[in-house]
């Protein structure tokens, strides 16, 4: 079965449940079939068929998820862009996915047409506007469309590209199957108990798997409802749930802690949320759950792994852990590959599924990248964690993401940890950057929480006295905001590209 099977049946089952909604739109069950299948039309007469790669870079809207619903009626290749991507990482993403039509919202059609003429090829540009207006200029149909519309795919045959973050290097492109495209839906409703009566609310993009798999393909599933925001908004997020009218929602990165420390009103807890998943769930997720009166989970999983480790809904949570390994899916620690210092028991965290199409095919037009990292079905994730004889996972951090400082490689996340304990900031992110004693020094750049008045010198105090002097931070720079990719993902590359300047505070090396 393939996703555009399922909303066929979807459609027979439910025709009028609301399968995607926006803030401007929403579109059932039947709806989106029927719209999925005038574009399936559309695509076909454009010469696209089984195999064709068709790129989208769209802002989050149901036509998008019509769209893509219509590119897996052909059997063809669907492969959201990054809308944030522009000049050589836009033509990077576009000469490794090699599209034969690319669709486009209108703010986007300049960028698009030159990061093509950088990548030096041709192929269609079509505006999305325009592709809508020919599905609406079609003759209606008194009758649904039935699955004898659909093209015969092999189940594992690539569906989907999502690329990677590209936050420390140029972003690959994962070939998802078929049929990870909906086990991976299927498996997030069943352990977060997803039904029909669900509105799943996600205010990251359709080109990450929380929105792609982990929201639309969920609810699909359940004959749910998809609830999508076109970007996080700590000022909008709750209007946008209460508005939605949203049963569960995801967090990512800083998202959390932003909510967090917005001040407490008096609607903090009116709305009808049930749970929140998603991670890192911070010291503070207790009080967090206190005010807001919604129980939070925690998940792990990569694009290129799955989603392998859950919390279990039901019962408490055990402090510390990211979650149980899921029956349909294995994991296990290479201890052979951690970081100095690391305790033992902790390595490198391997995933594979118990059943075919958990994982991805591997990384699009790059064999030796995807050797690299699938090794007999087991998917290399570059994190560092351990495994307790109970299954539950413990994430420990990244293995490349950690400073080289004096001989003693230290942990970007635990840095970030640390510097974000103090009361008066609102998100950090630590980087190396060049020392004259060679190797790294630690430098954070900050975002104070709004109101806040902390300085430099009481935070180098703030981290001296709460974590090793080695993690102590010798830069630190105040920054209105963090650059981050629409899934709230750091860009380390830029903030090491703008590295320590005359505005940065610095302590001596040899003190601090």
């Amino acid at each position: 079965m393939t996703l555009a099977s399922c909303l066929q049946a979807a459609a027979a089952e439910s025709p009028q449940r609301v399968f995607v909604r926006t803030e401007r739109e929403a579109m059932t069950y039947a709806e989106c079939w029927q719209r999925a299948v005038g574009y399936a039309r559309r695509l076909r007469q454009r010469g696209i068929g089984r195999g064709d790669t068709v790129a989208l870079m769209m802002t989050n809207s149901a036509e998008q998820v019509a769209l893509w619903m219509g590119i897996s009626v052909t059997g063809a290749v669907h492969a959201p862009l990054n809308t944030s991507l522009v000049g050589d990482h836009l033509a990077h993403a576009l000469t490794v996915a090699r599209p034969r039509v690319v669709v486009v919202d209108d703010r986007f059609l300049l960028t698009a047409a030159e990061a093509l003429e950088r990548a030096g090829f041709a192929t269609s540009l079509v505006p999305g506007a325009e592709m809508a207006a020919e599905i609406d200029a079609q003759p209606g149909s008194a009758t649904m469309p039935t699955a004898s519309v659909l093209t015969s795919v092999a189940e594992m045959a690539t569906g989907t590209l999502l690329f990677t973050s590209g936050t420390t290097g140029p972003s690959k492109a994962c070939e998802l199957s078929h049929r990870y495209l909906r086990r991976q839906g299927e498996l997030h409703a069943k352990y977060l108990r997803i039904t029909a009566d669900d509105v799943l609310y996600c205010p990251f993009p359709l080109f990450h798997i929380d929105a792609a798999t982990l929201t639309v393909s969920a609810a699909l599933s359940r004959r749910a409802t998809a609830a999508l925001s076109t970007r996080f908004s700590a000022s909008r997020f709750w209007d946008e749930v209460r508005a939605f009218d949203a049963t569960v929602f995801n967090f990512m990165g800083a998202t959390l802690s932003i909510l967090w420390k917005q001040p407490p009103t008096e609607r903090d807890r009116d709305h009808r949320v049930r749970l929140a998943w998603g991670v890192p769930l911070p010291e503070w997720a207790p009080e967090f759950q206190e005010r807001f009166g919604i129980p939070l989970r925690q998940v792990y999983g990569l694009t290129d792994g799955g989603v392998p480790v859950y919390e279990p809904v039901a019962g408490p949570r055990r402090p510390g852990a990211a979650g149980r390994v899921i029956e349909e899916f294995e994991v296990r620690i290479d201890v052979t590959r951690n970081r100095p210092g690391d305790p033992a028991g902790v390595g490198e965290i391997l995933v594979r599924g118990r059943e075919p199409g958990l994982v991805m095919n591997g990384y699009f037009g790059m064999p030796e990248a995807t050797q690299g990292t699938v090794e007999d079905g087991w998917v290399r994730t570059g994190d560092v964690g351990e495994l307790d004889q109970d299954g539950y996972l413990t994430f420990r951090g990244r293995l490349s993401d950690s400073i080289r400082r004096r001989g003693e490689n230290i942990s970007a996340f635990e840095v970030e940890q640390l510097v974000e304990s103090h009361p008066g900031v609102l998100e950090a992110a630590a980087v190396g950057v060049p020392s004259e004693l060679t190797e790294e020094e630690v430098m954070v750049f900050v975002v104070r929480r709004p109101g806040a008045q902390v300085n430099a010198e009481e935070l180098h105090r703030h981290s001296l006295a709460h974590g090793p002097a080695s993690m102590a931070p010798r830069y630190i720079d105040f920054v209105d905001a963090l650059p981050k990719t629409p899934t709230e993902k750091v860009e380390k590359f830029r903030l090491q590209e703008r590295g320590t300047h005359r505005r940065s505070r610095a302590w001596d090396a040899e003190r601090a």
